[in-house]
């Protein structure tokens, strides 16, 4: 199973909080951590994370805080999940994996998973910070209104 890591998860839920906050430039961490119901040392840590990887910026100062440092159109889920977890690699012998295996020369798969990969990688870079922060409407797998959305009879 390809799954994101539980830091990724939080550090997305974080940065859609501030992207649909038009009104709030900058955020405290303690404000951002009693929004998202999440820790404080956990927000405090991802704030501190997607600073140094330019996905926030840091003010000092009473009306200081962190604050996108570009626009929510502008960040791709890609770049969110570049910074909190490093590039997209399904196994290690693809493009950019780590370590390798003991059977990568000879192993008969050698390069077949680099379209997968790039495939997932493309399709992060096309689902913007902007779209994931929109509320969802209340539609279920087959497009229909969700049960709970619809009156009780």
């Amino acid at each position: 199973m390809v799954r994101l890591a539980r830091m990724t998860d939080y550090g997305v839920v974080i940065l859609c909080q501030m992207a649909r906050d038009s009104e709030q430039r900058m955020f405290t961490a303690p404000y951002l951590a009693e929004l998202t119901k999440l820790p404080l040392p956990t927000v405090s840590k991802l704030l501190k994370l997607l600073t140094q990887k330019g996905i926030l910026r840091a003010q000092r100062g009473a009306s200081g805080g962190y604050g996108l440092a570009r626009p929510a159109q502008a960040v791709s889920a890609r770049d969110i999940v570049l910074a909190l977890e490093g590039p997209v690699v399904l196994t290690a012998c693809v493009d950019g994996g780590e370590g390798g295996c003991d059977f990568e020369l000879s192993c008969p798969m050698r390069g077949h998973w680099d379209p997968v990969n790039s495939a997932i990688s493309e399709a992060l870079r096309k689902v913007t910070l902007a779209e994931m922060a929109m509320p969802r409407p209340a539609y279920d797998f087959i497009g229909l209104p969700a049960l709970a959305a619809r009156p009780v009879e």
